[in-house]
């Protein structure tokens, strides 16, 4: 496993790196700057070369020294913790989106307002990265091609969208969206919904 990695392998790997102590944050399982700085530390403390990835002897080395994670370990409910921001999420006003750590950070001249979980597209339907804006907000919009409800929509990339997502707070991250972030936190969404301006930034990142 190595960046760029996305499999249920990899979702154990960061589930058995955060019993150590090495990884901070839910499994993703995919495989980015973090999962490699956590797998070289770990490395490191086994006298393996530190290559940040995972190859036969550190995969044996790290299921020795933990045990099998539960399911509540590699789909954890409680709040992900929030990724270091992007560096263009230092200014201004911004929704900073990590797609590493599944979360936004709603930030105001580089501090964190509020945070909160979000789940992307599927593999069909990717939700996009770069730098946008927000172009519009909807408090109550139903999706014109899938008809599904949308609320709290903060529209950034055409018919992309942060918005509050009944299904990702009935099944969590066993479903996707069709390119949107869909949020958890209704109740934390519509606060920083109040919050945004059309015009302020986006930032979706890994």
């Amino acid at each position: 496993m190595a960046k760029g990695t996305e499999n249920e392998q990899v979702r154990e790997a960061q589930a058995r790196l955060r019993q150590l102590g090495h990884f901070h944050r839910s499994p993703t399982a995919f495989y980015g700057a973090m999962t490699a700085e956590a797998v070289s530390a770990f490395q490191g403390t086994k006298g393996l070369t530190a290559t940040g990835e995972v190859d036969a002897a550190t995969w044996r080395a790290l299921v020795a020294a933990t045990r099998k994670p539960t399911g509540d370990e590699l789909r954890p409910s409680t709040t992900n913790e929030v990724d270091t921001p992007d560096q263009r999420c230092m200014t201004g006003r911004v929704l900073c989106i990590s797609k590493e750590s599944r979360t936004l950070a709603w930030m105001v001249d580089g501090k964190v307002v509020s945070a909160m979980d979000v789940r992307f597209g599927a593999v069909n339907t990717p939700t996009r990265e770069g730098t946008f804006k927000v172009d519009r907000k909807e408090v109550e919009w139903k999706s014109t091609l899938y008809h599904s409800d949308m609320p709290y929509s903060m529209f950034f990339s055409g018919g992309q969208a942060v918005h509050y997502s009944a299904d990702f707070a009935a099944r969590g991250y066993d479903g996707g969206s069709h390119g949107c972030v869909n949020v958890r936190d209704k109740d934390r969404l519509a606060t920083v919904f109040s919050q945004v301006k059309v015009g302020d930034k986006v930032v979706v990142h890994w």
